[in-house]
């Protein structure tokens, strides 16, 4: 009941909050690509706030999260990950569906920040035109981030990655971070109702580019879901 009670209070409070936020990035975006990536993290860590002072959320990183060129794959558990990466990391390149650059306004802004939107049925010229996108972001020394399994996984599923990660794991020519987390425990896809407690990031070992397709898919699978072991 303390649990539903709290994630109520959070609702009005962080969308509510949000609201003035996005404006004022909208405007900010309009003039400067630094201004956004401030906004950016602005509203990641006022998200952060809120689940920390409202749902007693908090969050442990294991290990290093380090802002350079390097191609990080999360497992993807809730919405939760999605907007605390833009605090966790300093201005990341996140490579997710295309849909989500159609969002009103916001769409637009994160298109401003870096967001590259993926046609999952565009073949190779819509990976071709990602990996343009992402080696540039890689030039100007920006870490790369994807959600390699595509959609949120309850806490203890192990879905199969995208069919589009090897691909842009070859291309990009990067070392690769796997990260595994467990923000399905205390944020669950299918309800509102979030609880208190701590999020895990674990970080894991770095891989090296340039290994063939079924072994980086099966380090990377492996990898991102030690935590649902």
């Amino acid at each position: 009941m303390l649990a539903k009670i709290r994630s109520i209070l959070f609702i009005p409070l962080f969308y509510g909050g949000s609201t003035p936020i996005i404006i004022m990035a909208f405007i900010v975006a309009v003039f400067s690509v630094r201004g956004t990536h401030y906004m950016a993290q602005l509203w990641s860590r006022y998200h952060y706030l809120c689940a920390r002072l409202v749902l007693g959320i908090r969050v442990e990183i294991k290990g290093e999260i380090r802002n350079e060129p390097l191609l990080y794959v999360f497992k993807h558990e809730s919405m939760f990950e999605t907007i605390d990466l833009l605090r966790i990391f300093d201005k990341p390149v996140v490579i997710a569906k295309k849909e989500l650059l159609v969002i009103p306004l916001w769409g637009w802004i994160a298109k401003k920040h870096g967001l590259l939107g993926i046609d999952r049925n565009g073949g190779g010229a819509a990976m071709r035109q990602i990996i343009k996108q992402a080696k540039k972001a890689v030039a100007e020394g920006r870490p790369i981030v994807i959600f390699a399994e595509g959609s949120r996984a309850h806490h203890g599923q192990r879905p199969e990655l995208q069919t589009g990660f090897a691909g842009i794991y070859k291309l990009m020519g990067l070392p690769l971070v796997p990260v595994a987390l467990d923000s399905g425990v205390i944020s669950p896809r299918d309800t509102f109702v979030q609880k208190s407690g701590v999020i895990t990031y674990a970080v894991q070992d770095e891989i090296e580019p340039g290994l063939d397709r079924d072994d980086i898919r099966d380090r990377v699978h492996n990898a991102i879901n030690v935590l649902n072991d």
